[in-house]
């Protein structure tokens, strides 16, 4: 006894030994919905999908990396900020100090 399968419990659920679909409507051609809907379109996106989700996380951490970098650089400008700041702040001292020691003199 030879039964086929039927669409909730399949002969077999590999796809190549199934029976090819018969068309519903005697109005549309055969193969009408293959050439618009096609199953190697749709594997090409899942698998561009995917390298893309893999590649995800490495431009995150290129992305933090890279801000980490620029926030580095910008705590090191504020620091030789800060530096050349102080080193004016002494050298307006001292030439405040020399001066001084020169209208000192003069006035010897």
């Amino acid at each position: 006894m030879n039964i086929a399968g039927t669409i909730d419990r399949p002969l077999t659920h590999d796809p190549q030994k199934q029976a090819p679909m018969k068309p519903s409507a005697p109005s549309e051609p055969a193969g009408s919905a293959t050439e618009d809907v096609t199953t190697t379109g749709a594997n090409d996106s899942r698998q561009n999908r995917t390298r893309e989700m893999q590649l995800i996380p490495e431009a995150m951490a290129r992305a933090h990396m890279q801000e980490r970098l620029h926030e580095v650089e910008r705590e090191r400008q504020a620091v030789r900020l800060v530096t050349a700041r102080r080193m004016q702040r002494r050298a307006e001292r001292a030439s405040r100090r020399a001066r001084r020691a020169l209208a000192m003199a003069v006035m010897q």
